[in-house]
């Protein structure tokens, strides 16, 4: 693949392009599907891409290249050409990092153990009984196995390799047709795995969610599980990119140095991280990856920026290039000082949410936003789960809820699944005074 990069790069210069950027991955993926409590399906993938990202006098173009012979190279880089040609240049482009770095090889996000797993299907088993014994009647989900090679080569002299892997678990358990709770499990290294975990909370969550009631529509305090928090601090992540600012996608615009949070959050992104399913190397400039505070004790530090866009803001990058968009790798929420127990403890009339999907905003600039919880959703009355309920709906807004935290577990989760695509280090979380509304069909 540094060869094609070579390649690539070479024929971009003679071509007139200034700024390159050749950024090639090998990917093999494994699939094992279960429904009903039993395996369905198993796939393999093994794919190879690249992708481009080029300047000409200031105007910018990317593409993503699937067919790797020279002739269809060739043919790409004239077409991207003719039409970056068209485009108006781009005043506010700063070009990209210079190199060379030096990479530091980061622990527990290659193991060559996951590579050479032949029979994913014991774990998938062993998730499936642990949901069992807790009750449900029957277990469906996903296991995926990633092992990623990733080649990075640019006009400004840099040439970089990073190499991954990654096993995951997602379980829904079902008791009937409105009973179901979700887990999942994600790592980088074999021996950390645990997808009993993830059995283990679907079961319990399902099994608590017998017979729900429909809830109420008002104004509550709420327990965010780390699955459902996961899920709004992806959307987060996103909205602190500075091109999810600049093109109006964020509730963030204007408010750098501002306080958006109660003083108990503290928000990073860690892309160096070990352990974690976002961790790589360096950005897609060739930067190493780093740690950066983009909330401290409820102030906006920073948006996450690559190097153009900081240059335009007259600071550092944060090593987070997107060459088009800045992008977060692993969202790092600071734990507080509860246990679980102690945190359902401050509640004396409230819910507790365990997972959300079908996030949508109503409006991004300000933030408004709704989601539906999905699996099990509880009334806490007097620190206690008193009742299973149903049919309700989050609409609150993003910045209200960094105000109205009011408390954090004390234990960190990393969540990645579908509905996480950025992962997600959080703890239990107490939000207080959550708009909830009843869902309609």
């Amino acid at each position: 693949m540094l060869e094609i990069n070579e390649l690539i790069l070479k024929k971009a210069k003679e071509l007139g392009f200034g700024d390159v950027v050749v950024l090639s991955h090998e990917e093999s993926r494994r699939q094992v599907r279960f429904a009903n409590s039993e395996i369905t399906v198993a796939k393999n993938w093994h794919s190879r891409k690249v992708e481009l990202f080029v300047e000409y006098e200031k105007r910018i173009g990317s593409t993503t290249l699937m067919t790797l012979d020279e002739e269809t190279i060739e043919r790409s880089l004239k077409t991207l050409l003719a039409s970056v040609k068209s485009l108006s240049p781009k005043e506010d482009y700063y070009g990209i990092a210079e190199g060379p770095f030096k990479y530091r090889d980061i622990p527990e996000t290659f193991d060559k153990a996951i590579v050479e797993l032949d029979e994913p299907n014991e774990y998938v088993e062993r998730a499936i009984n642990a949901a069992l014994e807790e009750g449900a009647k029957r277990v469906a989900g996903v296991l995926y196995t990633d092992h990623n090679r990733l080649y990075l080569s640019t006009s400004n002299g840099v040439e970089a390799f990073d190499e991954g892997t990654g096993i995951e678990i997602s379980v829904r358990a079902f008791i009937g047709d409105e009973e179901s709770g979700h887990g999942t499990n994600s790592v980088r290294v074999l021996k950390k795995f645990d997808p009993e975990s993830a059995g283990r909370k679907s079961g319990e969550i399902a099994k608590l969610a017998v017979n729900p009631a429909q809830g109420e529509a008002g104004t509550f305090d709420v327990i965010f599980d780390p699955l459902a928090f996961a899920n709004i601090m992806s959307y987060m992540s996103f909205m602190a990119s500075a091109f999810a600012v600049e093109a109006g996608f964020s509730f963030l615009v204007g408010k750098l140095g501002q306080k958006i949070g109660s003083d108990l959050v503290t928000i990073k992104d860690i892309g160096n991280m070990p352990n974690a399913y976002g961790t790589r190397k360096f950005d897609d400039e060739g930067v190493p990856t780093g740690e950066t505070t983009i909330i401290e004790d409820g102030e906006l530090k920073t948006y996450l920026l690559n190097t153009s866009m900081a240059r335009k803001y007259k600071r550092e990058t944060t090593a987070n290039a997107g060459l088009i968009m800045p992008r977060a790798w692993n969202i790092h929420v600071k734990p507080g000082d509860y246990s679980k127990e102690e945190l359902f403890s401050e509640v004396k009339r409230g819910i507790y949410i365990t997972n959300v999907w079908y996030t949508r905003f109503q409006n991004y600039v300000k933030g408004d936003f709704s989601t539906i919880p999905r699996d099990g959703a509880f009334l806490i009355e007097n620190g206690e789960i008193t009742k299973p309920i149903r049919n309700i709906r989050v609409s609150d807004n993003m910045q209200h809820i960094l105000e109205g935290i009011n408390a954090l577990g004390k234990e960190l989760y990393h969540i990645h699944w579908w509905e996480v695509d950025t992962p997600v280090f959080t703890p239990y979380v107490l939000v207080k005074d959550v708009g909830i509304t009843k869902a309609t069909k």
